[in-house]
């Protein structure tokens, strides 16, 4: 089998095209590539072939390289993984090279075969790295393709010479946006931010490519850096106005990143190094760049959450294996902010929504919500009036139960309160079909107790979306103790429909995410009672890599809300309960009106708009900040008071799967995705190393940093969770 077709016309124009078997998407492998060059070869030594197009036989042209490839390049370079890493570069370097130059004079710049690059669709990773390459490159008229280079976004960037491209065709300002933040345009504004050269009507895609490559003169197909006199746009580093660019630059990767990240800052030095040099050594700076990336574990376990499991389970890795259960009538049991955004994300999938609420107004308020989100998509061209119409008319907001007939899936979301969801089960279970699955979206309360108000418990299941549902990655299905497979295939192809990822937990208090969620914000809250100055436990998170640190995430999430949640764990719990030093700081600030951003006091002061002003001083006149506190145990407290809890959840059996484990911490409350999750971060500092780090924090803060018996028992083998024997004894 062969990944490229090759075919020349009688006008003497060869079509490279790009069809993987058995893909939807093309994606690059090493073999593949080779396959590509040898054809580049065959096309540039034929007299009869006056220029080359490289499209693709599918509906896009690529979704970017086989991150495996870069595994196996490692794995098979024996004792020196980075040269066989470096060297794996630098081949697909001297191809695209070999592209670009086109069979030209070196010194006369003549001679070459013009090649154009013809994008049916998506193009995205070495998938526009190739088409930067070529000479020219048409982009069909096509507004849901996506054109860009999101490496950075799974802990790598762009080494296939898209990072020296881009920067020596737009200047560094140009291309942050593109290589630092990996943002992906359709191509009328690919155009528009200099990344294609032509959008056509799809129809008209290979015509067009072909006019030109017949048309093209020995000046077309010089690049700009290939010619004497070359200046990079916006100045080289070492001109003034580079200078500032630069220095600019590092500012915006630091404040985004704060030091977190190593993807980033080896982007940065490759840009910086790169920009000072020929074009050929940019290549090689920016192929060594990358393999210090590709050696950093950082990197393999980014690859392997945000890429590898994540996709894995998208696919249903963890789905049993009974029939199809796609959802065709969906209905959402209560209209408030939560039951609105999923009722939105429903009907944008195609699923017909009935969207239920004691009072009409309510439910009407719940469908506007979906106005709202349409109107702004549109306000940023992003949707049509056509399109609004569409999505909304799919949902039916309604007081009546009796409209749930025909729905195979319910999604209730009413109040966290068991006598408020009985009241509701029992009222859908009258009228909605004996086969219908029925969801429950709570965050803490357990779903074997719920299902008791249901005559069908095996068709009984948790859904706990997180909020707001429509920007949310995560969506964590919870298993009762009577929860049949059907539910969880029902669950499981549900969540793929609205194009969420899942995680499969058992049931247990506070289920997997908010187990770990909980104990992060609470060892925020010990902290700043403990004297620890608040804008240094915020920014110990920050230099980890979380989006946001402990204080500012519960004044987000709302101090009354962990009032309500402390007192029902502690009823709960009785003198098991470990948080009542935490309960104090809660309590107090909920007496003192402060609640969170939205009674615009919490930790923070708010001014009219809601913006933060700054840490509240009256916090430090109860809780007096008592000198200086080390950085490395603050950090070590909030990363493992969560981590453990991770590790806790799979000793006990509520977690299943370790990809499960490190996707939903990552996708659900943002940890530091650096690491590859709890579990990816345990293995790369290793479970020995942890189990120190744990001792010495249980002989000073107490039995919530006692290391689970899992790791000791992981550190004593040396085993890590990630490899074979771990997974096996887990």
């Amino acid at each position: 089998m062969t990944d490229f077709t090759y075919a020349v016309d009688a006008d003497g124009v060869a079509t490279i095209a790009w069809d993987v078997p058995g893909k939807s998407m093309n994606v690059m492998s090493m073999a593949g590539f080779q396959e590509l060059s040898d054809l580049v070869d065959k096309a540039l030594a034929d007299a009869a072939v006056k220029g080359i197009i490289i499209t693709s036989g599918k509906k896009d042209f690529a979704g970017g390289m086989d991150l495996n490839v870069l595994a196996r390049m490692k794995a098979e370079a024996g004792d020196n993984p980075a040269k066989g890493v470096f060297d794996g570069i630098m081949s697909m370097h001297h191809g695209l090279r070999k592209i670009e130059r086109a069979g030209m004079d070196p010194k006369t710049l003549k001679g070459g075969k013009p090649i154009a690059a013809a994008l049916p669709g998506t193009a995205l990773g070495i998938g526009l790295e190739l088409p930067l390459a070529c000479h020219r490159i048409f982009a069909a008229d096509n507004p849901k393709a996506k054109i860009g280079l999101p490496e950075i976004k799974v802990g790598i960037f762009p080494g296939g010479g898209g990072t020296t491209r881009v920067v020596r065709k737009l200047g560094a300002m140009m291309a942050a946006p593109i290589i630092l933040e990996g943002k992906m345009f359709d191509p009328k504004k690919a155009k528009a931010n200099g990344l294609v050269d032509e959008v056509v009507p799809a129809d008209e895609l290979l015509a067009r490519a072909k006019d030109w490559v017949l048309s093209a003169k020995d000046a077309d197909i010089v690049k700009p850096w290939d010619q004497k006199g070359y200046k990079l746009p916006g100045g080289a580093p070492y001109t003034p106005q580079g200078f500032q660019t630069f220095l600019g630059a590092a500012a915006m990767v630091h404040g985004q990143t704060w030091g977190a990240f190593p993807a980033a800052k080896a982007l940065l030095s490759a840009v910086y190094e790169g920009a000072m040099v020929p074009f050929d050594t940019a290549l090689k700076i920016e192929a060594r760049w990358f393999t210090h990336v590709i050696m950093n574990p950082s990197s393999s376990a980014m690859i392997r959450s945000l890429f590898i499991n994540k996709e894995a389970l998208e696919k249903g890795a963890n789905r049993p294996a009974v029939p199809d259960q796609t959802v065709k009538k969906v209905g959402v049991l209560g209209a408030g902010m939560m039951g609105a955004g999923i009722a939105y994300v429903s009907a944008m999938a195609g699923i017909q929504v009935v969207l239920i609420d004691a009072a009409q107004e309510a439910a009407d308020r719940g469908k506007a919500y979906s106005t709202g989100l349409l109107d702004k998509a549109i306000s940023r061209k992003q949707s049509t009036e056509e399109k609004k119409a569409e999505v909304l008319g799919r949902i039916l907001a309604t007081t009546d139960y009796a409209a749930l007939a025909g729905c195979d899936l319910i999604v209730e979301a009413v109040f966290e309160d068991p006598k408020v969801k009985a009241e509701v089960t029992a009222k859908a279970e009258a009228v909605i079909p004996e086969d219908a699955i029925f969801a429950t979206n709570t965050s803490t309360l357990p779903i074997s107790s719920l299902a008791t108000a249901s005559t069908r418990p095996e068709q009984f299941i948790g859904i706990h979306f997180f909020s707001p549902v429509d920007k949310m990655l995560l969506v964590e299905i919870i298993k009762g103790a009577k929860t049949g497979d059907r539910a969880v295939a029902k669950a499981l192809d549900y969540v793929r429909q609205i194009r969420k990822t899942p995680i499969v937990v058992n049931d247990a208090r506070f289920f997997y995410a908010n187990r770990c969620i909980i104990p992060y914000i609470n060892e925020g809250m010990r902290l700043a009672a403990e004297g620890v100055p608040m804008p240094m436990i915020d920014h110990a998170a920050r230099l980890m890599g979380f989006p946001v640190g402990p204080l500012q995430l519960v004044d987000e999430t709302s101090l009354d809300l962990g009032a309500k949640i402390a007192k029902a764990t502690k009823a709960a719990m009785g003198n098991d309960y470990p948080d009542d030093a935490v309960d104090e700081v809660v309590f107090w600030m909920v007496d003192e009106g402060r609640l969170g951003r939205k009674s615009k006091a919490g930790f923070f002061d708010y001014d009219e708009t809601g913006k933060r002003l700054g840490y509240w001083q009256g916090f430090n006149a109860r809780y007096p900040v008592k000198g200086e506190a080390d950085l490395d145990t603050v950090q070590n407290r909030l990363m493992m008071v969560q981590t453990l809890e991770a590790v806790r959840a799979l000793e006990e059996g509520v977690l299943e799967d370790i990809r499960e484990g490190d996707v939903g911490a990552i996708l659900g409350w943002g940890f530091a995705p650096w690491t590859g999750g709890p579990f990816g971060w345990l293995d790369i500092i290793g479970a020995a190393k942890a189990v120190e780090i744990c001792d010495a924090l249980e002989a000073q803060h107490g039995a919530r940093f006692k290391a689970p018996q899992m790791l000791r028992d992981m550190a004593a083998k040396g085993q890590t969770f990630y490899g074979e024997s771990a997974r096996k004894a887990a």
